[in-house]
């Protein structure tokens, strides 16, 4: 990437541009920035060529874009932001890096801790890391849905080499565009806070078929969503892990506890924490509904693993894992009677 160059200037693309991605290209086409979005969805191609991408929700636009299919990119990027699913890395990445060029980076907005995978094939030095505090839904076609309040839309950026501050400062550029954005010097500590979000809301989400409100509303679910959180709190403190804050908010200091009063505390303060994401539905719900797998693993499942290596138990996020995979076998529905699944585990904690 060319540190002196102005966000206008780069060649950007957006590779997987689902219901994230169309969003993000939506207002960076609108900021008159040089974006390509790129889906492997002949029909939702089609429709960002015919007529633009359409966001509804949250927000009513309509903006003129360029868009293809992955196989049709060409020429070279300054930035590539990377929205697919992560499992699908392996096969993709390899096949990104010639389109960077020789200065070009990619910043990938993927769950989990995808980083530092993908710095295996980049290196490091080219490899950069987005936490996203919003959330959309694809609707196909050429049109998403910005389930998200807007004013409330930001960005935790981060490197994994030393001494990448121009090039974060140039993402930060881009990405402003559309919300706040932090840079965050324990990206690490902002990846988790985010993993906590999703294994939580995004995780019973999916399972119980339901928005994030819905889950917050149901007693029982936020139950669940509470247990799921402090699995990932105590988890982080085994492996050493400091979450940050999300938005200005202290994830670690508002949710964890060791007694009844603080815990009760933490119970009341769900809603309020995700009112203006209430209309979030997750990816991996979104995902099942489609009849295709989710990245459960790399959520989930990667506290699990963590709970695994570290010697914390994680009987919730295991469960989710769980039943994901049998929903995505065909032997579950995503639906809100899967509450009764979790029965045996709140009664362990009651």
């Amino acid at each position: 990437m060319d540190q002196s160059a102005s966000a206008r200037h780069f060649k950007i693309a957006i590779y997987g541009a689902g219901s994230l991605g169309t969003v993000l290209g939506a207002y960076l086409a609108q900021a008159g920035l040089d974006v390509l979005l790129v889906n492997r969805n002949t029909a939702h191609v089609e429709g960002l060529r015919a007529q633009g991408a359409q966001i509804r929700g949250t927000v009513n636009m309509t903006v003129p874009v360029k868009a293809c299919l992955p196989d049709e990119m060409t020429g070279e990027f300054d930035l590539i932001f990377l929205l697919t699913k992560q499992l699908d890395n392996p096969r993709i990445i390899p096949t990104i890096a010639p389109l960077l060029g020789q200065a070009g980076v990619l910043c990938t907005l993927q769950n989990g801790f995808p980083e530092a995978a993908i710095a295996e094939i980049l290196g490091a030095e080219r490899t950069f890391g987005c936490a996203v505090s919003w959330g959309a839904t694809l609707l196909g076609g050429g049109k998403a849905e910005l389930t998200s309040d807007p004013a409330h839309v930001s960005f935790s950026i981060g490197a994994i080499a030393d001494g990448q501050t121009t090039t974060l400062n140039a993402i930060r550029d881009v990405l402003q565009y559309m919300g706040e954005v932090e840079i965050e010097h324990d990206f690490r500590g902002a990846r988790w806070s985010k993993l906590l979000v999703n294994c939580s809301f995004s995780g019973m989400s999916a399972v119980l078929g339901a928005t994030f409100g819905e889950v917050a509303d149901n007693k029982i679910a936020r139950r669940c969503a509470q247990a799921i959180m402090k699995e990932c709190l105590d988890v982080a403190r085994a492996a050493h892990i400091q979450p940050q804050p999300i938005q200005g908010k202290d994830i670690a200091k508002l949710f964890d506890y060791h007694g009844p009063i603080k815990q009760w505390l933490s119970f009341q303060l769900i809603p309020f924490a995700i009112r203006k994401h209430r209309s979030l539905k997750a990816s991996m719900l979104q995902d099942l509904e489609k009849g295709r797998l989710t990245e459960v693993d790399s959520i989930n499942g990667m506290v699990s693993a963590y709970g695994r290596q570290f010697g914390v138990p994680t009987p919730f996020n295991d469960h989710v894992v769980k039943i994901v995979h049998q929903i995505e076998a065909g032997q579950m529905s995503p639906v809100m009677a899967n509450l009764g699944e979790f029965a045996h585990l709140l009664a362990c904690r009651s």
